[in-house]
């Protein structure tokens, strides 16, 4: 009898770890789709294509003398930023984490970065399709800081900023809000493309720059109007287009959720390019062209945290409120007394706030089940979760890039002198004219 009880547990142990095995034989190994592949990379392009786009934007909204100075500051980010982000900044971003901080450097120069999938970001691409993605989000955020400082700042320090902004202050913002183990992933903050990361933190960020490096010599008093609105459009239209790439791509795959954030991106963007124009037009009798296409901007940075967890009619309110509050942002400057040139802090620091805080109001898991319900949908906690994380980030983001344009000044100094800056950048720091006539 006990040979038969013996002989039964051995059988039933074999069948167990058989089906175990079997189980784990059956389990599907990450596998690489070729759609959602072709739709990153077509996105990482999109999103490459914005920083020429915010080039032609910030440079058509500066005086004559300062378009080429203006236009190089983004258009420089792309090499530098990109040789950091190879080296360094995406194992710091997204490498294996510290503390839910950072992340180490065992990924340096892309070290076991392959051509497989990394089931912890992306499972059904390349990881190195994943990892160019994120580099065009890299490039492009201290690109956007640049408008705070546009007219003033020294090339060579600003080359300086880039490294540092780049490595102390993006690098382990996105870790704490994409990276494994980052504190604001792991709380169930949610941005879905970029909201903390690039929104508020180039916004909060070019406030700090600007509070530093001072006004522009004449600034309030003298008119300092766009010298080209013509390259100010072309750069908001490549920015809108771009933007696309930007959202929906941050979905990682050619899917539902893809599509939703394509839609909310250009519903919100369409109702805050109106609201901004309606709200001109009543408060200072005329609708311009540059207050429209500043206006789809602010549209377009509301949504990006949260254009992959909300429907189109949340987009659109969300995008109405987000040109009625950035307009508001822009008028009070003056009286607030800092000189943002070109409203980087106006439009990105405040619009990407609204966005953030509107994700944890508006977010459906209808629209992306791997999101939450926000407080619209019956679960207050991620508002509240939305704000705090919010806090965290401008205080982060405010503190570094002051002390590093401190550091920076008592080092190199930031400034041009007062001669250099009313001749203009393009003379002084590059030695060219923009224009033969």
């Amino acid at each position: 009898m006990k040979k038969k009880i013996v002989a039964s547990l051995i059988l039933a142990s074999a069948i167990f770890v058989g089906v175990a095995f079997a189980g784990d034989a059956a389990a599907p190994a990450p596998k690489i789709d070729t759609g959602d592949t072709a739709w990153v990379l077509v996105s990482a392009a999109l999103v490459l294509l914005m920083t020429p786009g915010l080039a032609l934007f910030y440079g058509g909204m500066v005086r004559r003398k300062n378009v080429l100075g203006t236009m190089k500051q983004s258009f420089v980010a792309i090499p530098i930023v990109s040789i950091q982000w190879v080296l360094i900044g995406y194992s710091l971003a997204f490498g294996p984490d510290v503390g839910h901080f950072i992340g180490n450097l065992s990924w340096f120069g892309l070290n076991t970065v392959g051509l497989s999938p990394n089931a912890d970001y992306a499972p059904t691409i390349p990881h190195q399709a994943f990892m160019i993605f994120q580099m065009m989000f890299a490039v492009i955020t201290p690109a956007v800081v640049s408008g705070a400082f546009a007219e003033r700042m020294k090339f060579t320090a600003f080359v300086a900023f880039l490294l540092l902004w780049t490595t102390l202050v993006y690098d382990p913002i996105a870790h704490w809000v994409w990276g494994t183990g980052g504190w604001i992933r792991a709380l169930g903050g949610l941005d879905f493309a970029g909201g903390f990361v690039v929104e508020i933190n180039s916004g909060v960020s070019a406030l700090a720059a600007a509070i530093v490096i001072g006004r522009r010599r004449g600034w309030p008093h003298e008119p300092m109007m766009p010298h080209n609105l013509t390259l100010m459009l072309l750069g908001a239209g490549l920015l809108w287009f771009g933007w696309f790439g930007f959202n929906a791509g941050s979905a990682a795959a050619s899917g539902t959720v893809a599509t939703a954030a394509f839609v909310s991106t250009h519903i919100a963007t369409a109702a805050a390019a109106m609201a901004w124009m309606i709200v001109e037009w009543w408060h200072r009798g005329k609708p311009t062209l540059l207050g429209a296409a500043s206006g789809a901007v602010a549209g377009l940075v509301a949504i990006t945290p949260a254009a992959g967890f909300v429907g189109p009619l949340p987009s659109l309110l969300l995008g109405g409120v987000a040109g009625l509050v950035c307009y508001a942002a822009v008028v009070l400057k003056n009286r607030l007394g800092y000189d943002d040139s070109l409203d980087a802090f106006g439009v990105h620091g405040i619009g990407g706030t609204w966005g953030a805080v509107a994700t944890g109001i508006f977010a459906s898991v209808a629209v992306n089940a791997g999101g939450a319900n926000g407080l619209l949908y019956g679960n207050p906690n991620l508002a509240l979760i939305q704000l705090g994380c919010v806090a965290a980030t401008w205080a982060y983001s405010f503190f570094m890039t002051f002390t590093i344009m401190k550091v920076l000044d008592a080092v190199i100094g930031v400034r041009v002198d007062g001669d250099e800056e009313e001749q203009g950048l393009d003379l002084t720091q590059h030695g060219e004219n923009a224009y033969t006539a």
